[in-house]
């Protein structure tokens, strides 16, 4: 059902967002380096690698430069037209194309780099891939300001290794063991509320049994 929602759901997204898509696709071409599209290798299910698309919002050359795949508040990599699709995040929707071809699900995991990976604890990696990845999901719900919560520390990778992972982990974790129709339903509800109402957190209210963040992190994520 969850797969037959996908299609139906990107497909018609594509249709109905195209007015928006083909503009942004324009002003990309006749800006910054003119690259429309970055295609990323992400970790999917099973552990496979897939080309994920996003609009090129930074430098060619970025994953070489500064931090690498972690991107942080204020990143100098980042084009002037790349700093506003990323607020909005118009810049993750070329990925209905993958949602469409199957390599991802509207829900699920966030898909990560190799590097990012590799970050989670073992046990989080183990039950992350036995799913699609997703456009949206409750690593990305709850942690929507992650690049401001990386600004606010001066060893930024360490901080999201030792501390943000871990955690993200774990609710990627109760994902997988709480999938279904309902959870599916919720979390797309719920992408569009945090969307529009930034601050909201009703996700902890909507999810009750979603693991609580550590003390690190308590303050921040309320």
């Amino acid at each position: 059902m969850q797969r037959i929602l996908d299609i139906l759901l990107s497909g018609f997204a594509l249709l109905v967002l195209s007015p928006l898509l083909v503009p942004v696709a324009i002003a990309l071409r006749l800006t910054g380096e003119g690259e429309v599209f970055y295609v990323q290798q992400r970790v999917g299910r099973e552990g496979r690698l897939f080309g994920l698309y996003k609009f090129a919002t930074m430098l060619k050359n970025s994953p070489s430069l500064g931090t690498g795949t972690v991107t942080v508040k204020n990143d100098p990599r980042v084009l002037p037209l790349g700093r506003f699709l990323r607020k909005t995040k118009i810049n993750e929707l070329p990925q209905l194309i993958n949602i469409f071809l199957g390599d991802m699900s509207i829900v699920g995991p966030r898909p990560q780099t190799q590097r990012c990976f590799n970050a989670f604890p073992e046990r989080s990696r183990q039950e992350i891939v036995k799913v699609r990845p997703g456009l949206s999901g409750i690593g990305s719900i709850v942690f929507r300001d992650e690049e401001d919560l990386m600004h606010a520390h001066a060893e930024a990778e360490r901080y999201y290794d030792d501390v943000i992972m871990p955690y993200k982990g774990l609710l990627e974790e109760w994902y997988v063991m709480n999938q279904g129709l309902r959870t599916y339903v919720l979390c797309i509800f719920t992408t569009g509320w945090v969307v529009i109402s930034h601050r909201s957190t009703v996700f902890w209210s909507l999810f009750p049994t979603m693991p609580r963040p550590p003390e690190e992190l308590a303050e921040l994520l309320h």
